[in-house]
Order: C-alpha cells, then sequence, then structure tokens
C-alpha cells in the first residue's frame, strides 16, 4: 500500500497516459487529500508497455487504430506480456504491422517497422521497472 497525496496520484496519471476515472478502483481509503493506493490492483497506473509505446510512435504519423482493427488487442498483448517476449517475437510483431498495412492499402516498409517496434521496446524499457520485463 501507499499512502499519497491525491495531487500525486493525478500526476502519475497524467504521466504515464491514464484518466483519474480508470485507476479510481486502485484508492482503497480517502483521508481528505491523503489516499491509501494499492499499488498491487490492475488499476493502479503502472507505466504503459511497448504495445502503447508503438502506438504513440505510429500516431506520430498519423496511423491510429480504427474500428474492426486488431491493433487495441495487440497493443494489449504486447504491455501485458513485457518487453522481454517483444524482443523475443518482434518477427510477430512486424507481422501484425505488416498484416494491418496490407488491410489498410498503406505501403509497408519492414527496415521502418522494425525500427518503430525496437523505439517502442527501448522506450517502454527505460520507465519500467526491470521486474516488470
Amino acid at each position: 500500500m501507499i499512502i499519497c497525496d491525491r495531487q500525486h496520484l493525478i500526476a502519475r496519471c497524467h504521466e504515464r497516459g491514464y484518466l483519474l476515472e480508470e485507476v479510481m478502483p486502485c484508492v482503497v481509503y480517502q483521508d481528505g487529500d491523503s489516499w491509501t493506493i494499492d499499488e498491487n490492483h490492475p488499476a493502479f497506473p503502472h507505466p504503459k508497455g511497448a504495445g502503447t509505446k508503438l502506438k504513440q510512435i505510429l500516431g506520430l504519423v498519423g496511423i491510429k487504430a480504427k474500428k474492426g482493427c486488431q491493433c487495441e488487442d495487440r497493443a494489449k498483448t504486447m504491455d501485458k506480456n513485457g518487453t522481454h517476449w517483444c524482443r523475443d517475437n518482434i518477427e510477430t510483431i512486424v507481422g501484425w504491422l505488416r498484416e494491418e498495412a496490407e488491410n489498410r492499402r498503406m505501403p509497408f516498409i519492414e527496415t521502418l517497422a522494425r525500427i518503430a517496434v525496437n523505439q517502442a521496446i527501448h522506450w517502454a524499457d527505460a520507465q519500467t521497472p526491470k521486474s516488470q520485463t
């Protein structure tokens, strides 16, 4: 359990890309602005993983998840399985990007896809506690 000021949790949410409403289930007690947080609760705003980072990279060039695509599920798989899994399964991830590019009738450049995936893994590693990689 963590005891912190409400503003600290809000700052963590903002820093890690969560809405306060999403993480409220991890708040187990409130005494004014002093909150008790269960950091082991699934709603705790842990740093997001390589899947989320890859979505951010693709978003920079205007590629976003669309209704009916598997992008969100695949990003969650990457986040849940960690950066070690992503490194071991880079062929699968690049294949996912190729498949989605074909579905969208977009050009696909494998070298750029690999660079994007590797950068996402690197950024996720930089912000994730080593026990979660």
